[in-house]
């Protein structure tokens, strides 16, 4: 067994001054025996060294203070390795509470997210299949790794992007208590949280509790310059727009468009008539969450031990958009007319409303996870470690929608009203007014979950020695079971309310799996090669959905001298179809497209489908460490990666099917009915000009994508003080989506509701200290995009592009004794306001990419008993 080297502790170095600034460094060791083995995310064998063949980013908890986070998701989406959608506080329209972290850009159901090393449920609101980040509690995380390369030959199905460990404190003695508190610049978004964390030991084993409380204020986008209006772009610049669903009313015949007056009149719809939906909506969404947990150790027998774990966390959480949009037709009736109005009997009349009569649409979640492991390790008497364990995790949301109308009832009244008989007049404002709506108005609510359940066996150790060193090997089986269900409204099911009928979603899945991986080091001491390793790891897995198959992974360092290393990877990763994928209930939903005439957002109607197959993916990654003995304490990483998926889980593009099927001059009719997509899509457009078509899941995409990862880290000594520098950068060389035969390379677009992909993200850090202080600074660099909207003619867009934009954010904290550490920091300190760009659906600007809620102050104390 070789030694640490330099090497081997720069990349430590490497590793652990991360991305926010902050390092953690292990003391070299000095003799072979006395060598702690540890295991890195990315493999299952014990090494000696922290590299590995794949690039690793190691975030310690002491960097998650230095940003202020109160949850783990503001430390992940600030990484560079992450862009794409990631939901956040910051999203108002169907974030659903949940936070997630996007590796590449991929999805975040293609990026695992392991806790301890193991799988967690899926977790938010209904049919759940990707870890809601708000269940994990910040106070209780030692560190997280991140691993940015495929690992499905090691943990399974998801790891395509990459793997997000989160390693919890299982080994603290005493008290700790801390506090923070934070309020915007506006005064708004008041945060305030504290944690307590308790832990004890004896000879025999120790345990870890821990409770941590965060409540979140909202912030409105009524509140902000640049959001408080709609933007809409014209001849003479941008003007606050809005929507033609209206207080009042509007009604589109073929001879017009008109607005609803309180007196009962109807006049020519203008430009000053349209609805600011802005002033309604919240900016930052609020949240109150609790999070317990739990770890303990003890030891049964010199070589065999008990270990247990579990986590708990419930979520309050809120979003508030405006009034409800209802539409509906009629034949216009003599009986109907109570004001001046332009409209004939028996004229058809689409008719839409803003319902500002009964206020705002209040989205509210309760999510209950539950996480509990427990099982046994220990060591055989040739030294190799064994461990099986029982893993169950359950999450149960429910979601509800208030002021809503069931439109389905007062369809019923109006046709159902008769001269001597009106039970609803749609013509009458009287009818619309709070007190006769209250008949009318319900709360929608839904209820979903999902479950987990692993049984796991594993075994480790040295098999034989080779000239340069021992073999490591890893195996392991596997049983998981996953459930997930989602059930709607009832009158949302039956389709009684405004939207097309929603159907419930139910199905599990499990699959048999079992792995073996294997280390061998090839040379040893030789000349351009001080140390040679090779990494190989296979998986076999059975689901019970569609048959078996197998993954595949090859690892290689080549340690060139005392100052360099190469590495590389190439791997095979998948993705299972989830249960909600398999068996989601068909349900609605609205998508932006453009079409000549046509209301800017199609009807879609999506659902599961019973034969998807897995995602597949061919990976490779190449990258060099370097530490140069001439600058001691300084490390450079360099590593390209590169992701080919095929047969990608996609719904065919909405506005591909709608350039498709549609005649292009607006007239709605059919063209191209022969293809089998215009076949299925039942495309058609309504009375009221929206389009409305079926989309479903298919095995039909693939997804391409490629870019450089560099960090370089440097840590001395100067002016007395400790100083530790970090660059953390990556360069996104293509990502091009294909679904049938449309290829789009995002590289470089900022996309509507989708989030962007920038071509160049960096975070500058500088961390100094003494033995009683600490100031951190970080600088967040995101280059500037193209708009998706502006692709085929920029020259038509008013704001074609965004400019790049820079963050600065300022911490520090002071230890006045051993046991009181203050601290305080300012998150977005120049105040930096997102930038405006044509093609967004939300605050004007990207809430997935940019910081929407300004300067953000924070101070908070820990006390250690």
């Amino acid at each position: 067994m070789a030694k640490e080297n330099s090497v081997s502790r720069a990349v430590r170095l490497g590793l652990l001054a991360t991305t926010l600034g902050c390092a953690t460094t292990g003391t070299a060791i000095a003799q072979e025996t006395n060598v702690e083995r540890i295991e890195v995310t990315g493999s299952r064998i014990a090494r000696a060294d922290m590299e590995t063949a794949s690039p690793v980013t190691v975030i310690d908890a002491s960097a998650i203070q230095n940003v202020g986070a109160t949850s783990i998701d503001e430390v992940l989406q600030r990484i560079t390795a992450a862009s794409g959608a990631m939901t956040n506080p910051g999203i108002n329209n169907g974030s659903g509470g949940n936070a997630r972290i996007d590796l590449r850009g991929l999805g975040a159901n293609r990026t695992l997210v392991l806790i301890n090393g193991r799988r967690a449920v899926g977790s938010g609101t209904g049919a759940a299949s990707t870890v809601d980040l708000n269940t994990i509690p910040v106070a209780m995380v030692k560190r997280v790794e991140v691993l940015k390369d495929g690992a499905s030959a090691v943990y399974g199905t998801d790891a395509v992007s990459g793997v997000v460990n989160i390693i919890l404190k299982d080994e603290f003695e005493g008290v700790e208590f801390s506090a923070q508190g934070g309020i915007s610049g506006e005064g708004d978004a008041e945060e305030l949280g504290f944690d307590l964390t308790v832990g004890t030991s004896s000879d025999r084993g120790n345990v870890v509790v821990g409770l941590q409380y965060l409540n979140r204020g909202d912030a409105s986008q009524a509140d902000r310059g640049f959001s408080e209006c709609p933007l809409t772009e014209g001849d003479d610049g941008l003007f606050c727009g809005g929507s033609s669903y209206t207080p009042g009313g509007t009604i589109w015949t073929e001879d017009g468009k008109y607005k609803g007056q309180q007196d009962n009149s109807w006049t020519a719809f203008n430009d000053d008539d349209f609805y600011n939906y802005s002033s309604a909506s919240f900016l930052t969404t609020p949240m109150e969450r609790v999070n317990l947990t739990g770890l303990a150790n003890y030891e049964l027998s010199d070589s065999m031990s008990l270990f247990a774990e579990s986590t708990y966390s419930k979520r309050w959480s809120e979003q508030q958009m405006a009034p409800q949009p209802v539409w509906f037709d009629f034949e216009y009736q003599d009986w109907m007319a109570v004001g001046d109005n332009p409209f004939e009997t028996g004229e058809a009349i689409s008719y839409g409303r803003r319902m500002t009569d009964i206020g705002s649409r209040d989205f509210s979640q309760v999510v209950d996870t539950f996480r509990a492991v427990v099982g046994l390790e220990g060591v055989l008497d040739n030294g190799w470690t064994w461990e099986v364990a029982y893993n169950f995790g359950r999450n149960d949301s429910v979601d509800r929608l208030a002021n809503l109308v069931n439109m389905g009832s007062i369809a019923s009244a109006i046709e159902d009203s008769t001269p001597d008989n009106i039970l609803f007049n749609p013509l009458d404002q009287a009818y619309w007014h709070a007190d006769n709506m209250s008949q009318y108005v319900y709360t929608e609510q839904n209820s979903g979950g999902s479950q987990l359940q692993v049984i796991s066996a594993a075994i480790s150790g040295e098999a034989f020695e080779l000239p340069a060193g021992y073999v490591g090997v890893a195996a392991g089986i596997e049983h998981r079971k996953e459930k997930a269900w989602y059930i709607p409204d009832s009158l949302t099911s039956q389709g009684l309310a405004n939207d097309p009928p929603v159907e419930p979603t139910g199905g599990e899945f499990d699959v048999n799996e079992a792995y073996v991986e294997f280390a061998v080091p090839l040379l040893a001491d030789t000349f351009l090669a001080q140390q040679v390793d090779l990494s190989l790891a296979g998986r076999y897995f059975d689901y019970s959905t569609f048959g078996d198959d197998m993954t595949w992974k090859v690892g290689l360092t080549w340690r060139v001298y005392d100052e360099l290393m190469l590495r590389g990877v190439a791997s095979t990763a998948f993705r299972a179809p989830t249960v909600n994928e398999l068996y989601a209930g068909k349900s609605p939903d609205f998508d932006f497209i453009t079409y000549p005439g046509a209301q800017d957002q199609a009807l879609v109607t999506r659902g599961g489908n019973e034969m998807l197959t897995p995602e597949e993916a061919d990976i490779l990654t190449l990258g060099l460490v370097y530490e140069p003995q001439w600058l001691p304490g300084f490390s450079a990483t360099v590593d390209y990666y590169d992701i080919d998926i095929t047969d990608a889980i996609a719904a065919v593009n909405s506005q591909y099917i709608v350039d498709l099927c549609l005649a292009p001059d607006g007239s709605g009719d059919l063209i191209n009915t022969g293809n089998a997509v215009c076949q299925s899509s039942n495309i058609y457009l309504s009375p009221s000009n929206r389009v409305t078509f079926d989309s479903g899941l298919q095995n039909i995409g693939a997804e391409t994508t490629s870019g450089v990862d560099l960090n370089l880290a440097y840590a001395f000594e100067g002016l007395g003080l400790d100083w530790r520098l970090g660059l953390d950068t990556t360069h996104l060389l293509e990502y091009e989506v294909t679904v049938l035969d449309d290829t789009t390379d995002y590289a470089g677009i900022i996309t509507g509701g989708s989030g962007s992909y920038a071509e160049w993200k960096s975070n500058f850090t500088v961390d100094v200290g003494a033995d009683d202080w600490g100031v951190a600074y970080m600088a967040r660099y995101i280059s500037g995009m193209d708009s998706f909207a502006c692709i085929q003619d920029p020259t038509a867009c008013y704001a074609p592009t965004t400019p790049s934009v820079v963050y600065h954010d300022l911490s520090g904290k002071y230890h006045l004794s051993e046991s009181i550490t203050l601290r305080a920091g300012i998150n977005n300190l120049l105040d930096e306001e997102p930038p405006y760009y044509t093609g967004n659906t939300d605050s004007n600007t990207d809430p997935y990419t940019y910081d929407t809620l300004g300067r953000f102050f924070y101070v908070g104390t820990t006390l250690r008993f």
